[in-house]
């Protein structure tokens, strides 16, 4: 290590004497240039410091424009959501009432269908069934209305 001081050592002393040399070049044109690099690095340590905020801005930003987003979609599920709900509701009040409409027409129905079943056993009732099956009482009726066919066919031959 004593070495690497040693060498270290003439270098820089090299470079101080190559200094001392060109004086009044060395010191004006290292001096223009000092201040150049130098306002160069502040100019980019603050372009630095002032990028940094406008970076995380901009990041947080475009993190709540994705909030954002999510946002809206879900006010709009939920309207969409709601207004489903109400056509449910309104479907199911209509169901509701057109079931109390089918009940009270099947009610009426019941009704006039037992109506209808008197009317029909009176009327089978008045027909005397077993006479009809019956063959000779069926021929004495044909006898009967042939008469009064007669009887009536008469009348009318008279009058004409």
């Amino acid at each position: 290590m004593a070495e690497a001081k040693s060498k270290a050592a003439p270098k820089a002393a090299a470079k101080k004497t190559a200094a001392k040399k060109a004086p009044a070049k060395a010191k004006k044109a290292p001096a223009k240039k000092k201040p150049a690099a130098k306002t160069r690095a502040k100019a980019k340590t603050q372009a630095k410091t002032r990028a940094r905020p406008k970076a995380v801005d901009t990041g947080r930003n475009a993190l709540l424009a994705g909030l954002g987003v999510y946002g809206k979609a879900y006010d709009q599920m939920l309207e969409q959501f709601s207004s489903l709900q109400e056509q449910v509701d309104e479907a199911q009040s209509r169901l509701t009432e057109r079931r109390k409409q089918a009940e009270d027409l099947y009610k009426s129905l019941i009704k006039r269908g037992s109506a209808v079943e008197k009317d029909a056993l009176k009327a089978l009732a008045d027909l005397e069934l077993d006479s009809l099956a019956d063959r000779s009482k069926l021929e004495a009726q044909m006898k009967k209305a042939k008469s009064r066919f007669d009887d009536l066919k008469g009348k009318f031959g008279k009058v004409a």
